[in-house]
C-alpha cells in the first residue's frame, strides 16, 4: 500500500502557523514513509473563497520546502459528490429535511427542557411523500441529512453505539453516535458540506492516512459511518493537539495573526518555523533542525501531546538565530547576493558576522560598516579619543590576519597600560560605531590597513 495523506484547507484566508503545522505533519509522514502528499483545497464555500488565498497558500508551502504530488481543488469535482449522494438516498440513509434555523433552534430548546439530548429528534423521517410535496409546494426547499447507525430497528429508539478507532497520535479513541444529531451533509441550496465532500473526496483519492486537529475526533466517529455506508475502508486516522497564541488565544486566518506569508515577510528561516510548529507540544526537545530530512528523521506522531501548545515568537527568534549562526556560507550565498554583498571576501565577511544576526537582511549593516565606515549609534567619550588616536599609531603593517587584532592590543596595552574592557571598547566603537558586533579579530583583516586608518577620530 503506498501512503497517501492530504491536507486539505478552505482557501477563505491566508496559511497561519496552526494550519501549517497539520500541513508539516502530513508531509512528514508521508516523506517517512515514501508516501505521497495532496494538495486539497476545501473551496465550495463560493463566498468566502478566493483564488488568491490558494495561490498564497501554495507558495507558502513551497517555501517551507512542502511540494504535493498534486493539487485539488473541490468545487472542480462536483459530479463525484452528487454520484455519492445519490448512492447514499438510494440506501435511505440521505434523508430530506424542510426544518427552518428558527424551528430547529425551538426544537433543541424544548428537548433540553425536557431534559433530553439537544439532537435532531429526525421528525423528517415521518414524512409522507404527500406531507413533503406540500412543504415544497409552499416553497421550501430541503437540505439533507446523513441516518446515522445508532439504532437497530427503530430510528427513533437510538442507542449507544460505539465508533473505535486506534489513533495515530491518542490511541485508542470512542465516539458515541448515539450522542450526536444526524449530520446535514447537502444545504437547501444543493452545495455540499465539507463533512461529505471530505469523505467522498478521501476514498476517490485513496488517502490512506488522514493527520488532522483534535478538533476533529467527534466528526472523525461520523465520517466513519459515512465512509463504511459508502462500502469504502476507513483510513488510519491521527490527530494532533491544535497550537494557541503565547496568550492561549485560538489563531484564526480571519484575524491573520501568525500567517505564514507574514512571517516569511519578517526575515524568519523556514526551518526556524518548521521545527517549532513540528516539535512543540512533543516530547522532543525543540530545536533548530537544519532542513526538512532531518525533521523527518525524529518526527514521530504519537510523541504529541494531547493538551493545547502555545505558540511563542521569542522561542522562534531563537531557533531562527541558531540556525544562522550555524549557516554555511554557501547556503546563505544566493541570498547576499540578492542583497548585493558578494566578491572575493563575501564568504569572510559571512563567517565573521552571522553569529550577530537575527535575520539575513541584519546583514547589511554589517557590510555598510565595513564598506563605507562607522555607524553613528555611539559616540567616543572624549577621554578616549586621544587613546584611539595613539592606538592606530602603533597599527602593525599588513598582510593581516586574524593574529592582527592580537598584536595590535598587546602593543595597545603596552604603551597605554590600559586592559580589558577600557582598552577594546573605545576601539570597538571607533572600527564599527557599535558598543558590541562581531569579533574583531575578525573584522580588522576585512577593513584592512587602510580602511582601519581611515576610521582614525
Amino acid at each position: 500500500m503506498t501512503i497517501t495523506v492530504r491536507f486539505a484547507p478552505s482557501p477563505t484566508g491566508y496559511i497561519h502557523i496552526g494550519n501549517t503545522r497539520i500541513a508539516l505533519f502530513n508531509w512528514l509522514f508521508a516523506h517517512k514513509n515514501n508516501g505521497q502528499f495532496i494538495l486539497r483545497f476545501d473551496d465550495t464555500d463560493t463566498v468566502r473563497s478566493k483564488t488568491e488565498y490558494a495561490e498564497a497558500t501554495i507558495a507558502d508551502l513551497d517555501w517551507l520546502g512542502i511540494k504535493p504530488v498534486r493539487v485539488e481543488y473541490q468545487s472542480k469535482r462536483i459530479p463525484i459528490y452528487d454520484a455519492a449522494a445519490e448512492k447514499l438516498k438510494a440506501a435511505g440513509l440521505l434523508y430530506p429535511c424542510y426544518e427552518t434555523a428558527e424551528e430547529l433552534e425551538r426544537k433543541r430548546k424544548l428537548r433540553l427542557a425536557r431534559r433530553l439530548p439537544p439532537i435532531y429528534g429526525r421528525d423528517a423521517l415521518k414524512l409522507t411523500p404527500a406531507d413533503r410535496q406540500k412543504l415544497e409546494a409552499e416553497g421550501r426547499r430541503p437540505h439533507w441529512r446523513f441516518l446515522l447507525p445508532n439504532f437497530k430497528d427503530d430510528p427513533f429508539s437510538v442507542a449507544r453505539t460505539e465508533v473505535h478507532w486506534n489513533d495515530l497520535v491518542r490511541d485508542r479513541e470512542t465516539v458515541d453516535l448515539a450522542s450526536l444529531s444526524d449530520p446535514v451533509l447537502v444545504r437547501e441550496d444543493g452545495t455540499y458540506l465539507y463533512t461529505f465532500t471530505s469523505v467522498v473526496d478521501d476514498i476517490d483519492m485513496d488517502i490512506s492516512h488522514i493527520i488532522r486537529g483534535n478538533d476533529h475526533i467527534t466528526n472523525s466517529g461520523v465520517q466513519i459511518s459515512i465512509i463504511e455506508a459508502l462500502g469504502a475502508k476507513v483510513p488510519e486516522l491521527g490527530h494532533i493537539n491544535l497550537l494557541t497564541t503565547a496568550s492561549g488565544e485560538g489563531i484564526s486566518k480571519r484575524t491573520g495573526a501568525l500567517s505564514i506569508g507574514s512571517l516569511r515577510r519578517d526575515g524568519y528561516e523556514p526551518m526556524a518555523v518548521a521545527s517549532l510548529a513540528v516539535l512543540i507540544g512533543t516530547s522532543e526537545n525543540v530545536t533548530a533542525v537544519p532542513d526538512m530530512a532531518t525533521l523527518a528523521d525524529i518526527f514521530d506522531p504519537a510523541a504529541t501531546s494531547k493538551s493545547a501548545s502555545k505558540f511563542d515568537p521569542a522561542e522562534l527568534d531563537a531557533l531562527n538565530r541558531a540556525l544562522i549562526h550555524a549557516m554555511p556560507y554557501a547556503q546563505a550565498k544566493d541570498r547576499l547576493v540578492a542583497l548585493g554583498i558578494e566578491g572575493n571576501r563575501a564568504e569572510e565577511f559571512w563567517l565573521a558576522v552571522r553569529g550577530n544576526l537575527s535575520r539575513i537582511s541584519d546583514v547589511i549593516s554589517w557590510w555598510t560598516i565595513i564598506k563605507d565606515g562607522p555607524a553613528t549609534e555611539e559616540q567616543l567619550a572624549e577621554e578616549d579619543r586621544e587613546f584611539v588616536r595613539t592606538a592606530f599609531d602603533l597599527l602593525p603593517p599588513e598582510p593581516w590576519n586574524r593574529e592582527t587584532w592580537k598584536l595590535w592590543t598587546d602593543a595597545v596595552k603596552a604603551q597605554s597600560g590600559r586592559k580589558g574592557k577600557p582598552l577594546f571598547m573605545p576601539l570597538r566603537i571607533a572600527l564599527t560605531g557599535l558598543s558590541s558586533g562581531p569579533e574583531l579579530a575578525d573584522l580588522l583583516p576585512l577593513l584592512g590597513r587602510e580602511g582601519t586608518l581611515a576610521r582614525r577620530p
